[in-house]
Formats: C-alpha cells, sequence, structure tokens
C-alpha cells in the first residue's frame, strides 16, 4: 500500500560503489578521511555542504557541553537495560536514546521555535522587548513552560549557557538569537515569579541560530551528543556495574500504595 503520492525515490547523502562511496559529493576515502573532523562530517551529512569555522566551533561546543550530564534518567534506563542484557549494547544505547524528549535533553529544539516566534514578531513591527514579553506571557497564561529556562540543578545560573553565550560575544558572532535569549532571561523570572536562568538548550539554540544552522541540526545535536555519554556509561557499566544496584534502589524507595489483598477476600456463601 502507498502512502502519499507517487514519484521518483532518490536520496543525495550517500552512494556506496565497489571501489568508492560518495558522500554529499564527496569521496569518502579521497576527500574526507583524515581531512576532516567528526562534527564537520556531521554538519556535511546533515545539510550537504561544509560548515564554516563559526558553525563548526558552535557546533563542538554543543557537543560537548551536552554530552554528559551525570547519572540522568536517560543514562539510567540505558545501564539497567546493559545489566539485563550485556550483550545487546546496541538496545541499552536504544533505551538510553528513547529516555531523551522535551523534558530531558530535548528542550534546544523547542528554544529553537521560541527565539523564532520572537523574531517573527520583530519582523511584524514589535519591538524586542514587546515581542520576548508576548511571547514569555502567552505561554505563561496557557501553562506551557519557557523552553530553555529554569533547571532543577544549575541555580542562580546554568554554567554551561553562561560559557557558550560569553564565547558567542568573544567571537563576535552574538546576534539576534542571542539578543532573544538574553531578553528572554530578563524578563522571565518576573513572569513565572520565580528564578528562572537560561539554561543550557537556550544557549545552543541561540548560537546556532547566530551562525546559521538549520533547525534539524538544533533538534539532533543534543541526541549525537548524548550518544557519546550513553557509550561511556555502558563501558564504565561492563567494568563495574550499577545498574541492577540503581533498579534495587529504586524499588526500596517507592512505597506501595495499592490495596491488601485480604480486601479482596469474599465470603463463602
Amino acid at each position: 500500500m502507498l502512502i502519499g503520492k507517487r514519484g521518483a525515490a532518490s536520496t543525495a547523502i550517500a552512494s556506496p560503489e565497489a571501489d568508492r562511496v560518495t558522500v554529499r559529493g564527496r569521496d569518502l576515502c579521497d576527500e574526507l578521511m583524515g581531512a576532516t573532523s567528526f562534527t564537520e562530517y556531521f554538519f556535511l551529512l546533515t545539510t550537504g555542504r561544509a560548515p564554516t569555522p563559526d558553525q563548526r566551533f558552535f557546533l563542538d561546543l554543543a557537543l560537548v557541553a551536552l554530552a554528559e550530564h551525570g547519572l540522568t534518567p536517560s543514562v539510567q534506563a540505558a545501564r539497567m537495560t546493559y545489566a539485563a542484557d550485556p550483550a545487546a549494547l546496541q538496545g541499552a544505547v536504544a533505551a538510553g536514546v528513547l529516555g531523551c524528549g522535551t523534558v530531558i535533553l530535548g528542550s534546544a529544539g523547542e528554544a529553537r521555535a521560541l527565539i523564532d516566534d520572537v523574531l517573527a514578531r520583530v519582523d511584524a513591527g514589535a519591538t524586542l522587548e514587546d515581542a520576548a514579553m508576548a511571547a514569555a506571557r502567552e505561554r505563561r497564561a496557557a501553562g506551557r513552560p519557557l523552553a530553555g529556562f529554569g533547571h532543577p540543578l544549575h541555580k542562580p545560573v546554568d554554567p554551561r549557557a553562561e560559557r557558550m553565550i560569553a564565547l558567542a560575544h568573544e567571537r563576535k558572532v552574538a546576534g539576534r538569537g542571542v539578543a532573544v535569549a538574553s531578553r528572554l532571561a530578563a524578563i522571565a523570572p518576573a513572569i513565572w515569579n520565580r528564578p528562572l536562568p537560561m539554561n543550557v538548550s537556550m544557549s545552543i539554540a541561540a548560537t546556532l541560530h547566530d551562525v546559521g544552522a538549520p533547525v534539524v541540526l538544533t533538534r539532533g545535536v543534543p541526541i549525537l551528543a548524548r550518544v557519546a555519554g550513553l557509550i561511556a556509561h555502558l563501558a564504565e557499566e561492563a567494568e563495574t556495574p550499577i545498574g541492577f544496584f540503581m533498579a534495587s534502589e529504586a524499588e526500596a524507595a517507592i512505597r506501595y500504595a495499592g490495596a491488601d489483598p485480604k480486601s479482596h477476600e469474599t465470603t463463602k456463601t
């Protein structure tokens, strides 16, 4: 059964042949291997073009910033899965990746959408102050979080976000994305009536926006970065396992609140 319109099927990413592999119009062995970094290669694979020096720098920066953040839920899922089946490394990695979403790790894409929303209002004639205020208040009124702001651990600032924004200014690439992020950071605490620091997801969204990286990179970078961290944790799990220990601790910490079996007994007549 065909879903959608019938047409010629094609891909512009790669074509393997007996004596060579062509990737985005380049010979893998002669032009890419030994001549490009993985960060540059990822950008090329995704966009079809080589990154500028600033695009490479901030993409690399984002990957380093997000690869590791301790025993997050996604890491715990991966380590417990590996403990259950050490032969299935890929399954454990997949379990960890599936644990990445808009709450944990995946808010960079939502932060980019927020930046684009504010800038669309500015392009329509609003001031940056009014556009940022309106976007934030709309989300507050709707009970939605302000993507890219707030963190349960990093208070009063997320040091990763602070470093990325500082580097954007240092390298003179800070533009409209960083301006939006900074404005939102200034007004958000008053609207939510609590501290709401800019987190690393917003700094990634802002800096990648300002160096001209496409939206798909903003959404994909956290996943790619965390895979590296997951593999590191699984390598450690193989040597010093804690997966079953974490599962045991979780079971011990959670109180059963269901009915007692005796409550289901019936009197025979």
